[in-house]
């Protein structure tokens, strides 16, 4: 295999490195993984949890163009909920509660059925150029492996360093050691880099805690999966999480200890996630709350092991062990292990193209962390768009992109490369302004052809997508050419407390009404006999109900989206210098000269570029 040329070499077996390596090898390139420890791919290194608030769309997204991570998530899946019920469709996201072990374990075998993908563990020290060109990776043992593009995903691993109170080591997880090398030979090609911080809770024994005193968190009671594939069925039996609190004890316990934390003594100077803080910085920053959630997650089916989720920690263990044992239900708590802080080096994003290649060296790839986000499904979607472009590069056809009308991926990416980060960059519903057009609901109909086009969504896959879509809108139909009398509908309505109808009407319009929905129009014998008919499931009777319901949204959301294509589709000149423009402002010249985007939207969208600054930029493209 050293004396192989590969067509990708992807760094890193985390999350974004195997739907790097899953794409790159199933669009027919010879792909290696290179990885420090084969036991762990795919390991989920803090909560045994996927999808949730806007990721749940990451994963179907994922899913729809053809990679592993919702597979994955329902053959692992001990529960399933559908977050965010109560509010329109938009909002709805999907999130399983997975099986540690399983996960990894099933995501391993899928790799190793995938064609064209070879292993190899060890670290990866360093690039390997010929002169300003790239030619693959070097190996701690000296060893050197040719490619033609390298996909890095490392993770948390980059000159890691792992806080526990007054302690620190290097390292990249609990029990594995750090990544050196990469990050001093990227600074001396001309790379600017930073530091992050991301924690973790303590994992403790479940048979030591009564779940008597916690509010149980069940499943829902009918649960639907993440893939759109039928390669399981929904889970007919769950796994129930649980929810208690700290208390004001608790708080003064933890507060003991502030001054042996290295997140107020100034040992760890890096920035965390905003949106999911230690504890120690919820107590902190929010003094006057005398008591915080912990969701208490089982970590499989059979194992005992539990994640205290909202309890992240990097205090000294005895400090954790002792606040915890006064939250209600954790009394007798025993430790697996303590929660720990770690910093990283990450790279800012804004030096790589919308491909996610860098700028400063053609035929390298960045994904996941070492961008400056967190998440596994955020790091997902960038293995995935790295391992696509990385193969489309080698075959010598044109790039892979998503616009921000087309795919949460493309929210995120474009985000990251305009907009840069500072801080460990989540993806939330309210970073997209089409999320009417983004739903989990409609990932297939967005992302399969273009999957399919691709070479990573199979023909079975395109032609279930078809048939869904083609039934729901010929269910729409049906509600838009059908009509019903008022004493038909008024028994509905009025049950219902809708006003009542004075004359006959297409069901379209009844049905759009907000307290409307499927189980009162199935009271109509014209609508069940047409689903019985046409053998409608679940999937087509909620997306006609959606299309229904939300068509007005829909359609303007398109509009919006149009008019920003109009932008996307004036281009800027490569490596235009913004300093010949006295008009525009500093910031914004400094600010594009640095990003050089690709096209008038894409310029929009940087921040501290204001509209008076494009429309100078515009005049002077002559437009």
């Amino acid at each position: 295999m050293f004396n192989e040329i590969y067509d990708v070499i992807v760094v890193g077996g985390g999350h974004a490195g195997s739907e790097a390596a899953a794409a790159a090898a199933n669009m027919g390139s010879k792909t290696l993984l290179v990885t420090m420890n084969l036991q762990n791919i795919a390991q989920m290194s803090c909560n045994p949890a996927m999808g949730g608030i806007a990721k749940g769309q990451i994963i179907r997204e994922i899913d729809a163009l053809g990679g592993y991570s919702g597979i994955v998530s329902d053959t692992s899946a001990i529960q399933f909920k559908m977050l965010n019920k109560s509010k329109g469709p938009a909002m709805w996201s999907p999130r399983v509660q997975s099986d540690r072990m399983r996960f990894a374990e099933d995501w391993r075998l899928l790799l190793e059925q995938t064609p064209n993908l070879d292993f190899y563990q060890e670290m990866v020290s360093g690039l390997l150029l010929e002169g300003d060109k790239l030619v693959g990776v070097k190996t701690s043992l000296g060893i050197e492996i040719k490619a033609k593009t390298v996909v890095l995903t490392n993770g948390t691993f980059l000159n890691g360093l792992i806080h526990i109170g007054e302690k620190n080591f290097g390292g990249g997880r609990a029990g594995e050691r750090a990544a050196t090398g990469i990050t001093e030979q990227l600074l001396d090609i001309g790379f600017d880099s930073g530091r992050m911080k991301t924690g973790t809770p303590p994992r403790v024994d479940g048979r030591s805690l009564d779940y008597s005193k916690m509010i149980e968190q069940p499943g829902d009671i009918n649960p639907e999966k993440f893939s759109y594939l039928n390669t399981t069925k929904p889970l007919t039996e769950q796994r129930s999480c649980h929810m208690t609190y700290t208390s004001q004890e608790v708080h003064d316990l933890l507060r003991e200890g502030f001054e042996r934390s290295p997140m107020f003594n100034g040992r760890i100077k890096s920035i965390g996630p905003r949106y999911c803080p230690s504890i120690e910085d919820k107590i902190n920053r929010f003094a006057d709350k005398d008591r915080h959630q912990i969701f208490v997650e089982p970590e499989g089916w059979n194992t005992v092991e539990v994640y205290v989720n909202g309890f992240s920690t990097s205090l000294p263990e005895d400090v954790q062990f002792k606040a915890l044992r006064s939250v209600k239900g954790f009394e007798k708590v025993k430790f697996f292990r303590p929660g720990y802080a770690i910093e990283y080096d990450y790279f800012p994003p804004t030096q790589l193209k919308h491909t996610l290649e860098t700028k400063l060296l053609e035929s390298l790839y960045f994904a996941g962390q070492i961008n400056g986000t967190t998440g596994y499904e955020e790091a997902a979607s960038q293995g995935l768009m790295a391992g696509i472009n990385a193969s489309l590069k080698v075959q010598e056809k044109e790039s892979f992109t998503l616009k921000r009308d087309e795919a949460y991926i493309g929210v995120l990416i474009d985000d990251l490369i305009t907009k840069g980060t500072e801080e460990p960059y989540r993806m939330f519903t309210s970073r997209a302004e089409y999320r009417t057009l983004l739903r989990q609901d409609n990932a297939d109909f967005r992302l399969t052809p273009k999957g399919y086009e691709l070479g990573l969504a199979s023909e079975k896959r395109l032609k279930r997508m078809e048939k869904k879509q083609n039934a729901s809108s010929a269910f729409v139909q049906f509600f838009k050419d059908t009509s019903v009398k008022p004493e038909e509908a008024n028994p509905v309505l009025e049950a219902k407390g809708s006003s009542p109808m004075r004359q006959s009407d297409k069901m379209f319009k009844l049905y759009a009404r907000p307290n409307i929905d499927s189980s009162d129009v199935r009271q109509f014998k014209a609508v069940e006999d047409y689903i019985q008919k046409h053998n409608l499931d679940r999937e087509v009777i909620e997306q006609t109900e959606i299309q229904v319901k939300y068509s007005g949204y829909i359609v303007k959301e398109k509009n919006n989206a149009d008019k920003l294509h109009r932008l996307e589709n004036i281009k800027i000149p490569s490596n235009f210098d913004y300093s010949v423009l006295k008009s525009m402002s500093l910031e914004a010249r400094e600010k594009l000269n640095t990003i050089q985007p690709v096209t008038i939207s894409q310029a929009s969208r940087v921040s501290g570029v204001s509209p008076s600054d494009i429309s100078v930029l515009l005049v002077y493209l002559g437009r």
